[in-house]
């Protein structure tokens, strides 16, 4: 079974610009590494502290993901001690 992998993106709205990052369920840390040389790139405006504030925001939706699988689990369990 192929499992495939779902397409997300952060967006950062910063004086006039926008900043689309792109990536999918699995490959966060390759987002993480986009972030970084983002930042690093001094012929744009994206800075450390919009890193961290997308890095924060990644944090929220692995946590919300976590959270969901957690709940399906749960729900599993409480289906199977009901059969």
């Amino acid at each position: 079974m192929v499992l495939e992998r779902k397409s997300r993106q952060l967006v950062l709205n910063k004086t006039g610009e926008k900043f689309i990052f792109r990536y999918q369920d699995g490959r966060e840390n390759e987002l993480l590494d986009a972030l970084i040389e983002q930042a690093q790139d001094k012929r744009t405006s994206f800075d450390w502290f919009d890193a961290a504030v997308l890095s924060f925001k990644l944090t929220q939706v692995l946590l919300g993901q976590a959270d969901e699988l957690l709940r399906q689990d749960v729900d599993t369990q409480v289906q199977a001690n009901h059969v």
